[in-house]
């Protein structure tokens, strides 16, 4: 087993994994230590699979419309595998007045970052998806978003990255970054010491208890979410499905099923202490089905053949950290991406190695700066 590399990432989903690929490109020895068992054991596997721009805060902005531009185009040819990467557009629906005007602030703000999404009623929803209920009256409409497999994606970037010489190690939670003369040296496990100059933490949740091992801290929660797959159904439609009130979201894929994730919203009231609570149960399952058939009905019959659940890294402005930690030389980190990782994911990893190898990156990441939280003097 190595243990001394140029750099180390903390945890194998598809920031990490992608990470240590574009980095082992760059000709860099990578060590990527998962915690879990498994290879993209936690947000990665457990999403709708949007790929988009519209929804989201400006401040991520300029890095998801590069990705959009630069990495999902070309993606599936790179890693060899079938990313089923599909640029339908993007639905965000409402049934309110309400609805319509939080999407239309969303829209505002997309509009002035250079992403065209545009507000459209009723009947422009039908024609774009005759399948709506009529209870919508509007939507946000973003025809260059679209989704993606998380799965074959996230595997993608995996095998890519092994073939290159990253080295993976599951089942080696990081309990805390080494640091000499103040610079990062190196990383410790319960089993091993790993050694290197560069660490790159992108753990998710847990990337804050790694990063209080140095003094630094993300402000973010966990937030409970679950994902149902139905039966294959006849195709429908190519768009991403969002709502207002982010009720549900998600896609029908190429074979036909729908991947469908939301909440039980019961994370509000009463958070889940640990990881011992049931993720997958009535409430999750009957929520998420509840939402989904608010806005497609024509869903009714569909079986749903399995569901899972897990944790999200919920950060407090609902934007990532994407970014480079002054007071810590060597240390990078890139978490917090608020239930919307999957999408920007590969575009953050990409920027990250960049600053790594050539101290720039292509795109502007710092409205995602880890220090945007501290207080001005």
């Amino acid at each position: 087993m190595m243990t001394k590399a140029d750099v180390i990432v903390i945890g194998a989903g598809i920031v990490g994994n992608a990470t240590a690929y574009y980095l082992a490109k760059k000709g860099k020895k990578v060590i990527v230590l998962e915690a879990s068992d498994y290879i993209g054991n936690g947000g990665s596997s457990r999403n709708g699979g949007g790929v988009r721009q519209s929804g989201r805060n400006p401040k991520e902005l300029p890095l998801m419309i590069w990705g959009v531009k630069n990495i999902w185009p070309g993606l599936s040819e790179e890693l060899g595998v079938d990313t089923e990467y599909t640029q339908g557009g993007n639905l965000r629906l409402g049934k309110t007045e309400e609805h319509l005007k939080i999407l239309q602030k969303l829209a505002d703000g997309a509009n002035k970052c250079g992403v065209e999404v545009n507000m459209i009623d009723a009947a422009e929803v039908k024609k774009i998806n005759p399948y709506m209920s009529d209870e919508v009256i509007g939507a946000s409409w973003c025809p260059t978003d679209g989704h993606a497999n998380p799965l074959t994606t996230t595997l993608g970037f995996y095998k890519c990255a092994r073939a290159l010489g990253a080295d993976f190690i599951t089942g080696a939670p990081v309990s805390k970054i080494l640091t000499k003369a103040g610079k990062v040296c190196g990383v410790e496990t319960p089993e091993q010491i790993f050694e290197a100059d560069t660490v790159v933490v992108a753990a998710g949740y847990e990337s804050n208890a790694i990063l209080s091992t140095v003094g630094i801290n993300i402000p973010m929660k966990k937030h409970a979410l679950t994902c149902l797959v139905t039966e294959a159904e006849p195709q429908m439609f190519k768009q991403m499905l969002g709502t207002a009130m982010a009720d549900f979201y998600g896609h029908q894929t190429k074979h036909g099923s729908f991947v469908m994730g939301g909440t039980d919203g019961f994370d509000e009231v009463h958070p889940r202490i640990d990881d011992s609570y049931p993720l997958i149960g009535s409430s999750m399952v009957s929520a998420t089905s509840r939402g989904i058939l608010g806005y497609f009905p024509v869903l009714k019959d569909a079986k749903v053949v399995r569901a899972w659940g897990g944790y999200g890294d919920f950060s407090v402005d609902g934007v990532a950290t994407v970014s480079k930690c002054d007071e810590v030389p060597g240390l990078y980190i890139e978490c917090g991406f608020t239930g919307h990782g999957f999408g920007i994911g590969p575009a953050a990893a990409f920027n990250i190695a960049e600053l790594i190898t050539t101290g720039q990156c292509p795109a502007d990441i710092s409205p995602l700066r880890y220090n945007r939280f501290k207080p001005f003097k």
